[in-house]
């Protein structure tokens, strides 16, 4: 009987570091997604049509914004404290983490294909941001987190907007 109780505690403790993750080993994941974020965009450029090109470069730039904010806020003495802090791992986070790997759209990819995965990209990025922002103490964290969730929520509905007049409306 102790065995048992033994390990239903270790599968309980176990459990429960897989639900938690630390603020550097988050910052980490978002510096790297945004990373990739932001080359899937660069490099998608000059394969997509011109009615989503200046779109396109747009998400390429703020990408690499988004990239310098988590890279500087990394790098900030005063949150060094907080790197070690564990936080509830956000039930975005497997999404989130495959998106740092950026799907090969091919040579000439479509408009609905490009939208259709940048859309999913936005969307995982808003939602593991959102959740993180209400998990995270009040500070330069909660304010990046939250201003990033609403700016990937801007993205999401650009994206959106356009999906719908390219694909539903017979184009721009």
């Amino acid at each position: 009987m102790a065995k048992e109780t033994k390990e239903t505690k270790e599968t309980g403790s176990r459990k429960l570091l897989r639900s938690k993750t630390s603020i550097a080993e988050i910052l980490d994941v978002a510096i790297q997604f945004e990373k990739t974020a932001h080359e899937f965009y660069t490099n998608l450029i000059p394969n997509v049509s011109k009615n989503l090109r200046y779109l396109v470069e747009e998400l390429a730039q703020e990408e690499q914004e988004h990239f310098r904010l988590f890279s500087e806020l990394r790098a900030n003495p005063e949150i060094e404290k907080q790197l070690s802090t564990m936080v509830p791992t956000p039930p975005s986070n497997t999404r989130f983490s495959l998106a740092i790997h950026a799907k090969d759209l091919g040579e000439s990819p479509d408009d609905q294909t490009i939208l259709q995965y940048a859309m999913a990209r936005e969307h995982a990025a808003m939602e593991q941001y959102g959740s993180l922002a209400e998990e995270v103490e009040a500070g330069p964290l909660r304010e990046l987190f939250t201003y990033l969730s609403l700016e990937e929520a801007e993205h999401r509905a650009e994206l959106e907007k356009l999906y719908y007049e390219i694909v539903h409306s017979g184009g721009v």
